[in-house]
């Protein structure tokens, strides 16, 4: 009778033990998943994958901060039409408008310190736009109603 044991761990590495139950006799093995390949190729797989994290870093933070840029264009562009004529003065909408253009300019380019800094500038540009399209928002809903029949 032989005692046959599999092992799986984390790393994915198979072990196997046989035990022969009557004399006691133990093998052991460790099977590890190369897909055909040697100890030195997967050294070096490992080895240009740690090489190549600071570079896909710097790849990932430039495609967030372009997605966060785009979507800041897009909701500026999109408030601008519905209330920038009736909120902004023709100054304010000029700044707003060069600075989407600057940031959209800044989003072919691979500067992600600049975009962040154009996407904050912008930020900064629209913050009073904002209030005012706040406050006439609350004034629409409580337009009509009496302060004793709000409810919190």
């Amino acid at each position: 009778r032989i005692r046959v044991t599999f092992q799986v761990d984390a790393d994915g590495l198979l072990s196997v033990s046989a035990r022969e139950q009557t004399s006691g006799i133990e093998a052991h093995i460790v099977v590890k998943p190369s897909y055909g390949l040697t100890e030195d190729e997967i050294t070096h797989m490992l080895q240009s994958s740690f090489g190549a994290a600071e570079a896909d870093k710097q790849a990932r933070a430039l495609r967030e901060a372009i997605v966060d840029a785009e979507q800041l264009i897009e909701a500026v562009s999109v408030a601008l039409t519905k209330d920038g004529d009736s909120l902004l003065s023709n100054e304010e909408k000029q700044t707003i408008l060069a600075n989407i253009e600057t940031l959209k300019s800044l989003c072919h380019t691979k500067d992600c310190h600049a975009i962040h800094q154009a996407t904050e500038t912008l930020n900064h540009a629209t913050e009073a736009f904002a209030a005012r399209r706040m406050d006439a928002s609350v004034k629409s809903a409580l337009a009509g109603k009496n302060v004793e029949n709000l409810e919190l």
